[in-house]
């Protein structure tokens, strides 16, 4: 898991290379955001589970999403995503994503294989009526979106004029 995790983040991160700070808000007709809120997307998914995690860890009953939004209002979510990363360049976007992802893998390091494999490993990953493992939480907001935010930057970045590279 940590190995898909890296290397997905990867991938996705190196998309970004070509892309000029001053692009990093421009949306292109055939993509539903901007390389900025595609990054932003992913650092609020990922501080969510942190941020789960350690209320889990502090004693607290947690809410998911959050208090402020139900999953039937995850447009209202993302944006608050957008929001709170609008005033960063890009660069400082690539630098927070790789820092966030290495501590979603040193999350993943500290589980038990019970933990991580097994439904109940912690109270935040049984708030739903799914009662997912942890593992599936962690992929659906990592590994998942990488992949697909990745299609979606090639795809921005041609419509652009910059290619894949």
């Amino acid at each position: 898991m940590i190995d898909e995790i890296m290397k997905r983040a990867t991938l996705f991160m190196n998309e970004f290379h070509a892309i000029d700070d001053l692009d990093k808000d421009v949306f292109v007709k055939e993509v539903d955001r901007t390389p900025a809120q595609m990054i932003a997307y992913q650092l609020g998914w990922i501080n969510l589970i942190l941020s789960w995690e350690q209320d889990n860890k502090d004693g607290k009953h947690v809410i998911t999403p959050t208090e402020n939004y139900k999953w039937n209002n995850l447009g209202g979510l993302y944006q608050s995503f957008y929001d709170k990363y609008a005033a960063c360049s890009l660069e400082t976007l690539i630098d927070l994503f790789q820092q966030d992802v290495h501590k979603i893998v040193q999350l993943v390091e500290s589980y038990s294989d019970q933990e991580l494999f097994e439904p109940g490993g912690r109270q935040w990953a049984t708030s739903t009526p799914a009662n997912w493992p942890i593992w599936k939480w962690i992929h659906i907001n990592t590994v998942a979106p990488f992949k697909s935010f990745r299609t979606k930057i090639r795809k921005w970045k041609k419509m652009k004029g910059l290619g894949s590279k």
